[in-house]
């Protein structure tokens, strides 16, 4: 497209040496996703608020939520309390979070289909039970992206991140509406296929990817009046030592006219009787330039 649209000039033996990795990571994706489509499960059972809520207490299911529960109690407590801000860390939250964000979403889709239809799904409690689990696993789920954008390179995150998403999804699917039942080794070995060239042809496409230079904000030196730069001529950036004043240092007051000087207070002297003359009722600390 840039070559294309922008006019780029790339020579052909660069251009392949820079985005063979790319075009190969394309081509094995879209592999991928082929096997992931054609070997993939094929649920045909209707989303009906029974059938949802007898998957949801099913002893699989509970033995699975029990496992990532512990799971996610783990690593909230690493990445808050002993600040384990590793990558895998912050992804394995946010794909705990998206496997019950496609539970939800698929019962949640189910049964406005099956409503739609017809047969009438929305006076179940567990439809707005589901409801409610896919709005807030999704808005945590984006919160804790957020902050691994502000950690990590997006190249990093975008291949983790579908790696572990795609494997926790996968599984938490397969817990719950029993996805696999009845398929034969075959076509689960062939999905599993899938999965793995899948993960490879997204780690080499974002493998290619150029890091962002963060940016650093600066004050140039030529803004400062009177500050010397490197860009002078022959002139060392260095202090200048024999000017009156310099960073670090107070201002030298020898030189002050008098009227800086500070005010002395007249001393009243009382007479009492013949006790004759008194000391003053209070003492002038007279202050010299030296102090």
């Amino acid at each position: 497209i840039g070559i294309i649209f922008i006019k780029e000039k790339w020579k052909p033996k660069e251009f392949l040496r820079r985005y063979v990795l790319s075009f190969v990571g394309c081509g094995l994706a879209i592999v991928g996703t082929y096997l992931l489509i054609t070997f993939g499960p094929n649920s045909h059972e209707k989303m009906t608020g029974e059938n949802i809520t007898r998957h949801l207490v099913s002893w699989p299911f509970l033995l699975y939520m029990l496992v990532e529960i512990i799971m996610f109690c783990l690593l909230l407590y690493f990445y808050k309390e002993k600040n384990a801000n590793y990558i895998v860390v912050i992804l394995l939250l946010v794909a705990l979070l998206g496997s019950m964000t496609v539970v939800t979403v698929k019962a949640v889709a189910g049964m406005i289909v099956v409503s739609i239809r017809g047969n009438l799904q929305l006076n179940y409690p567990i439809f707005y039970v589901m409801l409610v689990c896919m709005i807030a696993t999704a808005v945590f789920q984006a919160t804790f992206l957020a902050q691994a954008s502000q950690l990590y390179d997006s190249s990093q995150i975008a291949s983790i991140g579908y790696i572990l998403s795609t494997t926790v999804a996968i599984t938490a699917g397969a817990t719950f509406y029993l996805d696999f039942t009845g398929e034969d080794v075959l076509h689960i070995c062939m999905f599993a296929l899938g999965c793995l060239v899948a993960f490879l042809g997204v780690f080499l496409i974002t493998r290619n990817r150029k890091k962002s230079v963060p940016f650093e904000p600066y004050i140039s030196m030529d803004a400062m009046p009177g500050m010397q730069n490197m860009h002078d001529k022959g002139i060392a950036v260095q202090p200048d030592l024999k000017a009156s004043f310099s960073y670090g240092a107070l201002e030298n007051n020898d030189n002050m006219p008098e009227i800086y000087t500070p005010a002395t207070l007249p001393i009243v002297q009382e007479q009492h009787g013949s006790r004759g003359v008194s000391a003053p009722p209070y003492r002038v600390l007279e202050h010299s330039k030296k102090e």
